[in-house]
């Protein structure tokens, strides 16, 4: 692996290891409201930048297989989950 991708694989890892550290936190229920907001705010900003990494990381393996021919892409729908 690359180290650029074990780069992106750290911080992803990093970003989701946050992401849940806020989600106990939240649940947990402890803190002040003003700094519950701040660690809600976080966690959306989390959650979308790791959403469009994601969506990122399915366009690159998209494009490979087909510049590759050796596999085929197909569509789903959300019900098919």
């Amino acid at each position: 692996m690359s180290e650029k991708k074990q780069a992106l694989k750290k911080d992803f890892e990093k970003e989701l290891k946050r992401l849940e550290e806020i989600v106990a936190l939240l649940e947990k229920g402890d803190s002040p409201l003003d700094e519950s907001i701040k660690l809600f705010e976080e966690g959306i900003e989390k959650a979308s930048d790791m959403k469009k990494n994601l969506e990122e990381s399915k366009r690159k393996i998209e494009i490979i297989s087909k510049k590759s021919g050796l596999f085929t892409t197909e569509k789903f729908g959300d019900d098919e989950i």
